[in-house]
């Protein structure tokens, strides 16, 4: 008979945040595949679990699946966790999931830590649609035209981020969004510099800009969706067309600010139309 394969979520910061069923599963499978085979031992020692490691990360995970599946096919079971939180969501896995199942293995969830879920749930915004957006691109122009994509997204979606591109990602989607438009940035949950930060995007990002904490660790970004466009938001293809003649001469700041007082439509339409003429001319 196959193995199993177990995709077992990790505590994300505080060691207490282990379930007993994942505990129960590391110590009875016949190996642990690993993103960091260093970060893993910590907790397994931390819990006295004393199994063998293999290395399963983003740059070997094609090729050391194939020798995965076949243990499982010879009756061995097999846990696969990250370094930290549920397996595959922005972590390693993904290859060896899709193989075991293409050859018939059992894949067993057991679940746990989750920051994308964990941010979700303290952020006050809907959550009966939402989307996940993994990291950023790391450029500023990718992540402005990816904005500018999100624009009008009328549901919650949330993105990771690194310390280093924090302040560089927000100040991108300020430079998109609204500045009134509601965000919560969660940083370094369950861990003891754990800080959640609601407010308007100008104002979110105003903290991370005064306070260096606030550029240190690991954050989930929640963005409240964009209100339903309603007829005042749409505008007509003559004030389009003013619009892009201005901003063959202007900045689309100058250019917005014309067309306001040539055409007497309100500044928010004209504004996301401008973006978008942008975006599609590739400025």
């Amino acid at each position: 008979m196959y193995g199993k394969l177990y995709v077992v979520a990790t505590p994300i910061g505080n060691l207490a945040d282990f379930s007993f069923r994942a505990l129960e599963v590391l110590k009875q499978v016949d190996l642990i595949a690993a993103e960091d085979t260093r970060h893993v031992k910590m907790l397994l020692a931390h819990y006295g679990v004393n199994r063998p490691l293999v290395s399963l990360h983003q740059h070997n995970e094609d090729k050391a699946s194939q020798g995965l599946v076949e243990r499982m096919q010879q009756g061995q079971s097999i846990a696969l966790v990250s370094d930290a939180g549920t397996p595959i969501i922005s972590d390693p896995g993904l290859p060896l999931v899709k193989l075991a199942r293409q050859h018939g293995i059992e894949v067993t969830p057991i679940p746990g830590a989750c920051a994308l879920i964990a941010a979700l749930s303290v952020a006050g915004l809907p959550t009966s649609r939402f989307s996940f957006e993994g990291f950023l691109p790391r450029t500023g122009s990718a992540r402005r035209e990816f904005f500018r994509d999100k624009l009008s997204d009328e549901s919650t979606w949330a993105f990771y981020e690194s310390s280093h591109r924090i302040q560089a990602a927000l100040e991108d989607m300020l430079a998109v969004f609204p500045a009134d438009h509601r965000i919560v940035v969660a940083r370094e949950i369950t861990k003891l510099h754990e800080t959640i930060a609601d407010g308007s995007l100008a104002e979110v990002l105003a903290r991370v800009q005064a306070d260096e904490n606030m550029r240190k660790g690991e954050f989930v970004v929640v963005v409240a969706g964009s209100p339903p466009a309603e007829k005042s938001d749409l505008i007509s293809d003559e004030e389009r067309r003013i619009l892009a003649l201005l901003l063959q001469e202007c900045s689309i700041k100058t250019a917005v600010a014309l067309a306001v007082e040539i055409t007497g439509q309100r500044k928010k339409p004209l504004y996301q139309a401008a973006l978008a003429m942008q975006g599609e001319s590739g400025d």
